[in-house]
C-alpha cells in the first residue's frame, strides 16, 4: 500500500494520540506489536504511518484524529520529502479549486488510476494559470532551455536570507534540441517599441510593456531561468496519492486555498531557520506605498508574501522569480489559490539570469538579500541596467534597486525593503547621488527595530520611480517611524506606523514636497544631500521632536513612578515560612484534559476579522496583546476571561490568567490556551503550578538551540477546590506584586532615557536638586 512510504517520528506519533512522548517510548517497550522502525535513526526513529495509525486504532488509542493533523503527518513524512508533497497538494488543491468535477472523476477509484490520470488534468489547470510547463526563459517564447522536474529536492536552504536570495548554484546549461512552448494566454504586449540603437537579440521576443528608447538587450551570457511549476508525471505522483485524498477531503472543509495555507504554514513553522518571512503588516504597508498596479513584479519572491498583500485588480498580472526551486513552485502555486491573477513563476539567480528582461512593469516590490558578495560583480560589469552606476561588491542592494529600476515603466514605482547601511556606506556614495540627481530616489522611510528579520536593527524602505521627467527643484522624502517600536520583542505599532509613513507619503506625493514634521519626517531638497558622503539615513536629516512640553512629560512620569514604587511596597509577599516539602498526589495537564477538567486549545491561525493577537512575547513581558495575524477563512482561537495560556518555546517558567481586558485576542503562536472548568480547577492555582521550575524543566525537550515544553506533561497536585483557592489567592497576590515592578521598571527607564535626552538637547536645566 503507497500509504506505507509516510514515515512519521515519535513526536508525530503523540501528536496523533494526544499523549506526550514518554507515553510512546513506554508503548515501544511494553508492546511487542509495536511498528518496527523504517527509517531514522537511532535516537530518532522513523515509523511507517499507516502502521502506526491501524496500531493506534486497534489499541483504542486513536479514538478521533483530526483530520488536519492526519494530512500534515502525510505530509511531513512524505518519502520524496515535504516540498515536493506540498508542491502535489498544491497541483490538486487548484484543481479543485478551478474544476472540482474534473477532480471528482479522476479520484474515483484507484490510488494507481489516480495517479495515472492526474497528469492530463492537473494540465488543464496549470498550463492556462501558469503558461508553459517545459523549461524556457520566463516570458520568451523561442529560447532553448532544459526541462526540470517539478522540484529539484534540495538540500537544507540553510544560508541567510534563504527565502529572499537571488543567487545559487549554477543551473546546468540548456540541452541542445529542447525548446519551451509558446506560453498559454500569455498577455498580449503593449508599448512594445523597438529599442533605439540596440540590436535586437537572436530569437528575441517583444518586450512587454516596454517603451520605446529603452536598451533592454542583454550584452552578457546568463544562465537560464526554468518555469516555476512543472507537471509531474503518474509515478511521481503515485507515493502521494492518499496524502491527496486527504488534502482534498479537508479541501472540502476550509476551502481550497484554506488548506494550502494551513500546510504550508505548518512547514514553515517547522523549518523557522531555514526561511526569512516577509511579515504580514509589512507587506501590507509595502503594497499600499506603491499603490494599485496591474503589473506586479517580486525579482525574489521568497514565500511570496508581498505579492499577496496586493489589492487585486481586474487582468492583474504577477510575476515572481526567485533562485531556490522550492520557493518559487511554492510561491507561484499559493498565488494562484490566493486570486484570479495571471501568475508567471521562474527559478533563477535574477541578477545573473533574469527571467523577464523585456517587462516593464507598474510595480516592483523586494525584500532583496542582504549582504551578498557573490551576486554578479564580476560577471556583470556591462550590463545595461546599471544606468546609475556600476555597484561595488560590497553594493548588492544597489544592484538590486537597479534592477527594479530597469523593470519599471516609466512613472513606475518600486518598494524594496533594505538595510540600513545601504543609506551611508561610501562604496555607494555615487550611486546614491545619481539616484538623487535623477529623480528616481523619492522616499527612504527608517522603520521601527523589530520590524522584519534581522529584528535588532532598524530596517529601511525605499521608495523609487521611474523617472519621466527630472524635476526643476527636485526633493526627496526622509521618515523615521522608530518612535512606533514596540516594547521588547513584541514588534512596532504597526497601525501607528501605517498611518503616520502613509500620510507623510501620500502628502509628499501629491504635492512634492512636505511640511515638517519634527521627529517624523521632512522633504529634504536634493542639493542639501549631495555632499561628499550622501547620507540618506532620515535620522541625520530629521529634526528632534518637539520639546515644549518635556518637563511637564517627564513630571508626570516621575508621579507616576512614584506611585508605582509605593503600590509596590504594599503588593512585597510577607516573609516566607519555611516548611517541609508536601508530597501531593499528582496528576498531568493531559490527564486533566482527557478528563474534562480542561480544555487544551493550540494558537496561531487568522479569522474572518482582524483582532489583536496575543504573542508569546506578550505573556512573556506581561504585555498587552501586540501581534497581528493573517486573515483567514479559520477560526481563531479567542482567549476569555479565566483561560490560562502558556508559552511552549523559550525554556521559561511563565503562564498567563486571561482577564477581562485581555479577554478576546486571538492565540498567537508558539501558545497552548487552558480553558479550566471553574467547577474542578482554579485558575490561579492552575498558573501557580504550572510555573513551578521544577515543573517545567521535568516536561521541556532539549534541541540543540531551542528548548520546547510539552504542556501535556505539566503536573498539579489533586486538590480539593477549596483548598485550589487558597493558592489561587497567593499566586494572584504574586502576579499583581509582579506587574507593578514591571510597570515600575518600564517607568524608570523611560524617567532615565527622557532626563537624558532633556539634558543633552537643552530642554532640561541641570539644577541640584534642593537637601
Amino acid at each position: 500500500m503507497q500509504d506505507n512510504a509516510t514515515e512519521v517520528t515519535a513526536a508525530g506519533i503523540a501528536r496523533l494520540a494526544g499523549v506526550g512522548r514518554a507515553a510512546v517510548s513506554n508503548w515501544r517497550r511494553r508492546h511487542a506489536d509495536f511498528p518496527k522502525p523504517v527509517g531514522g535513526t537511532e535516537t530518532s526513529p522513523a515509523f511507517a504511518l499507516a502502521e502506526v495509525e491501524a496500531w493506534l486504532r486497534h489499541q483504542g488509542k486513536l479514538a478521533e484524529v483530526p483530520l488536519r493533523e492526519r494530512v500534515w503527518q502525510q505530509l511531513a513524512g512524505h518519502p520524496e520529502g515535504p516540498v515536493t508533497a506540498l508542491t502535489h497538494v498544491g497541483c490538486v488543491l487548484l484543481l479543485i479549486h478551478d474544476r472540482p468535477t474534473v477532480w471528482l472523476e479522476v479520484s474515483a477509484g484507484s490510488d494507481e488510476r489516480l495517479a495515472a490520470m492526474l497528469p492530463a488534468a492537473l494540465e488543464q489547470v496549470i498550463t492556462p494559470r501558469f503558461g508553459s510547463t517545459r523549461g524556457g526563459r520566463g516570458v520568451h517564447t523561442g529560447a532553448s532551455a532544459p526541462t526540470a522536474p517539478a522540484v529539484n529536492r534540495p538540500s537544507a536552504v540553510n544560508t541567510p536570507d534563504a527565502s529572499r536570495t537571488g543567487s545559487a548554484a549554477p543551473h546546468p546549461p540548456a540541452s541542445a534540441g529542447v525548446h519551451s512552448e509558446p506560453l498559454v494566454n500569455t498577455p498580449v504586449p503593449v508599448n512594445t517599441s523597438a529599442p533605439v540603437n540596440a540590436p535586437a537579440p537572436v530569437n528575441a521576443p517583444a518586450p512587454i510593456n516596454a517603451p520605446a528608447g529603452h536598451n533592454t538587450s542583454p550584452t552578457t551570457p546568463t544562465a537560464p531561468t526554468t518555469p516555476a511549476v512543472h507537471l509531474p508525471t503518474g509515478p511521481q505522483l503515485l507515493p502521494s496519492a492518499p496524502l491527496l485524498r486527504g488534502a482534498a477531503e479537508l479541501a472540502a472543509e476550509s476551502g481550497a486555498r484554506q488548506t494550502f495555507e494551513f500546510l504550508l504554514g505548518r512547514h514553515l513553522d517547522a523549518n523557522p531557520r531555514q526561511y526569512t518571512l516577509t511579515p504580514t503588516e509589512l507587506a501590507r504597508l509595502m503594497a499600499d506605498l506603491a499603490g494599485p498596479a496591474r503589473t506586479v513584479l517580486d525579482p525574489a519572491c521568497g514565500t511570496g508574501a508581498l505579492l499577496r498583500a496586493l489589492d487585486p485588480r481586474p487582468e492583474q498580472e504577477v510575476y515572481a522569480q526567485d533562485s531556490a526551486p522550492e520557493l518559487a513552485v511554492l510561491t507561484a502555486l499559493r498565488l494562484a489559490l490566493h486570486g484570479r491573477a495571471a501568475v508567471r513563476g521562474a527559478v533563477g539567480d535574477t541578477l545573473r539570469a533574469d527571467a523577464y528582461p523585456q517587462l516593464r512593469a507598474d510595480t516592483v516590490l523586494c525584500h532583496p538579500p542582504f549582504n551578498e558578495r557573490n551576486w554578479g560583480h564580476d560577471e556583470l560589469a556591462y550590463d545595461p541596467r546599471w544606468e546609475y552606476g556600476f555597484p561595488a561588491r560590497a553594493e548588492s542592494e544597489l544592484a538590486w534597486v537597479q534592477h527594479a529600476l530597469a523593470r519599471l515603466r516609466d512613472g513606475g514605482t518600486a518598494v524594496l525593503l533594505m538595510p540600513p547601511a545601504a543609506a551611508s556606506r561610501r562604496s555607494g556614495r555615487r550611486i546614491r547621488a545619481d539616484l538623487l540627481r535623477r529623480g528616481a530616489l523619492r522616499a527612504v522611510i527608517a522603520l521601527p527595530v523589530g520590524a522584519a528579520p534581522p529584528y535588532n536593527i532598524p530596517l529601511h524602505l525605499w521608495v523609487l520611480r521611474r523617472p519621466e521627467k527630472t524635476s526643476a527643484q527636485p526633493e526627496v522624502l526622509l521618515a523615521d517611524a522608530g518612535q512606533f517600536a514596540g516594547e521588547g520583542r513584541g514588534g512596532p505599532d504597526w497601525q501607528a506606523v501605517r498611518d503616520a509613513v502613509l500620510d507623510a507619503w501620500r502628502t509628499y506625493d501629491r504635492a512634492g514636497t512636505l511640511q515638517e514634521r519634527p521627529g517624523l519626517a521632512r522633504s529634504v531638497p536634493v542639493i542639501e544631500l549631495l555632499d561628499d558622503d550622501v547620507d540618506l539615513a532620515p535620522a541625520r536629516h530629521l529634526p528632534p521632536p518637539t520639546a515644549a512640553d518635556g518637563a511637564e512629560q517627564l513630571t508626570t512620569v516621575r508621579e507616576r513612578l512614584g506611585e508605582t514604587l509605593r503600590l509596590t511596597t504594599g503588593l512585597t509577599p510577607p516573609p516566607a515560612v519555611t516548611a517541609q516539602p508536601t508530597r501531593w498526589p499528582l496528576t498531568t495537564i493531559g490527564e486533566l484534559a482527557r478528563g474534562g477538567a480542561l480544555v487544551m486549545r493550540t494558537g496561531g491561525n487568522g479569522g474572518h476579522a482582524r483582532v489583536p493577537v496575543l504573542t508569546d512575547h506578550d505573556v512573556l513581558a506581561g504585555t498587552d496583546p501586540s501581534g497581528t495575524l493573517p486573515e483567514s477563512d479559520e477560526e481563531a482561537v479567542l482567549t476569555q476571561a479565566g483561560d490560562v495560556v502558556v508559552p511552549v518555546l523559550g525554556g521559561g517558567s511563565m503562564a498567563r490568567v486571561i482577564d477581562d481586558a485581555t479577554g478576546g485576542a486571538a492565540l498567537g503562536r508558539n501558545l497552548v490556551l487552558l480553558r479550566p472548568d471553574p467547577a474542578a480547577l482554579d485558575p490561579w492555582f492552575l498558573a501557580g503550578f504550572l510555573r513551578g521550575t521544577a515543573n517545567n524543566r521535568q516536561a521541556s525537550s532539549y534541541a540543540s538551540t531551542a528548548t520546547r515544553l510539552d504542556v501535556r506533561r505539566l503536573q498539579l497536585p489533586r486538590l480539593p477546590l477549596e483548598e485550589q483557592r487558597r493558592y489561587g489567592a497567593r499566586f494572584r497576590a504574586l502576579d499583581e506584586f509582579e506587574r507593578a515592578i514591571r510597570l515600575a521598571g518600564r517607568l524608570g527607564d523611560q524617567l532615565v532615557r527622557g532626563m537624558y535626552d532633556g539634558l543633552t538637547d537643552g530642554t532640561v536645566a541641570p539644577t541640584t536638586a534642593p537637601d
